[in-house]
């Protein structure tokens, strides 16, 4: 595909350029569900295009019975690969622009949705930067990294059925949290991000087979965001001896846009060293990680009321997390579970070593101690009702080649009011 040869107007800083095309799922203007790949500031409809497609990879049925892109994730890459590439010739084919021009629509005219049912939601916990920030904390006389941390990646199975889309809204969580040394329900105040990034399971694997690291990539869809939000002082009072639960499980945001592992081939990077080597079930060969960068971008009411724009409160890079997706894969099948199309891995948090290179508010302002100023002349230390969180991130440091995988947003609104009605 030759950028040059392409038909459609793509703006020079768009994330979407010809060699990204990801896919997504979109409700159009009249209610409708469809399949839709992402070039410039347009939507390419492939259900208006299918009768050029002449059977590639089943178009006609990218959007399974239950309306989402399930049942195409689970084809396989070779699969996904057709499909692209497809996309490509005919967005490259001048003679195609007077019959496929209606086929494409402004994104912001599509409602976009969570891309696959999500069966499974496994959070890893594989950023170095991050594990060792909140062991300092929260361990501040012993070693920051618990004995297992290097030897597998930690991670828990969250709950899928509160994955949400683009832009939902978000209620703050409550729970039980610690009121002057006593347990006490109420919303909670101390609600966070985590800046993630995400894997969609594509092809299933068999029960009882455990997948190796070689083989773990063809088994994704593709790469997205992922915004676990977090209620830091309902996690605190929960989490052990057993981990995070409700904390945890109210909302996690999912950016719309899977961008494919080819898009991403031109960006991968090699794995940082591994201390001590790793089991053999997680050995790696090659260049298993990705030159991504990510922001974290925060607007709080007031701010959209003065139209004073989200402001960037961290940046932050991917090619240096500590476990890889393949890692995390190998590691989940190892004992036997399997993956189903539509599954969901996310990163963990994404901490860099530097101030304000940290994924999540608790780092970023140290447990509050250093409070966020704000342009409207307010601070926060988590997040407040109003505030609006967008994660953002893109491969490559070249603006003129860097393959984005767009955004992901939510907004903040106020606790359900949980009294009885007779």
């Amino acid at each position: 595909m030759n950028a040059a040869d392409c038909w459609v107007d793509v703006p020079a800083d768009s994330p979407f350029p010809l060699h990204n095309l990801p896919v997504g799922l979109g409700r159009r203007p009249d209610g409708s569900v469809g399949a839709f790949v992402a070039i410039g500031d347009v939507a390419f409809d492939l259900g208006a295009a299918r009768a050029h497609f002449d059977g590639t990879a089943a178009v006609d049925d990218l959007v399974d019975d239950r309306g989402t892109l399930t049942r195409f994730a689970g084809l396989g890459r070779e699969a996904h690969r057709a499909v692209r590439s497809r996309v490509g010739e005919l967005l490259c084919d001048d003679t195609m622009r007077p019959e496929l021009s209606s086929a494409l629509r402004p994104i912001h005219e599509l409602e976009m949705l969570v891309p696959v049912a999500v069966g499974d939601y496994v959070d890893f916990y594989s950023s170095l930067h991050h594990a060792t920030n909140l062991g300092r904390m929260f361990r501040p006389d012993g070693e920051p990294l618990l004995p297992n941390w290097r030897q597998l990646p930690v991670g828990y199975h969250g709950r899928s059925g509160t994955i949400v889309a683009d832009r939902t809204e978000i209620t703050r969580p409550q729970g039980l949290r610690l009121v002057d040394g006593q347990p006490k329900m109420g919303p909670t105040d101390a609600l966070d991000i985590e800046l993630e990034v995400g894997f969609v399971v594509g092809a299933p694997s068999q029960p009882a087979r455990p997948v190796g690291t070689t083989d773990a990539e063809a088994h994704l869809f593709g790469v997205c965001l992922v915004n676990d939000w977090s209620a830091r002082d309902i996690q605190s009072f929960e989490y052990q001896p057993l981990g995070p639960f409700l904390g945890k499980s109210f909302a996690t945001s999912m950016s719309p846009w899977i961008v494919t592992l080819d898009a991403l081939d031109p960006f991968r990077v090699e794995p940082i060293t591994q201390d001590p080597p790793v089991g053999e079930h997680l050995r790696t060969h090659g260049a298993t990680g990705f030159d991504l960068h990510l922001e974290v971008l925060l607007q709080s009411a007031s701010m959209r009321e003065q139209r004073i724009p989200p402001v960037v409160i961290s940046a932050t890079r991917f090619d240096d997390m500590y476990w890889s997706a393949a890692q995390q894969i190998a590691h989940m099948t190892s004992n036997g579970a399997h993956l189903r199309p539509g599954d969901l891995f996310a990163s963990g948090t994404v901490s860099g070593p530097t101030p304000g290179s940290e994924g999540s508010l608790i780092e970023l302002t140290r447990r509050g101690e250093r409070p966020l100023e704000l342009p409207d002349g307010s601070s926060r230390a988590f997040l407040r009702d109003g505030d609006t969180v967008t994660l953002r991130g893109w491969a490559g440091s070249d603006p003129t080649t860097r393959i984005g995988l767009g955004s992901v947003s939510g907004t903040i609104r106020p606790a359900a009011d949980t009294r009885r009605h007779h």
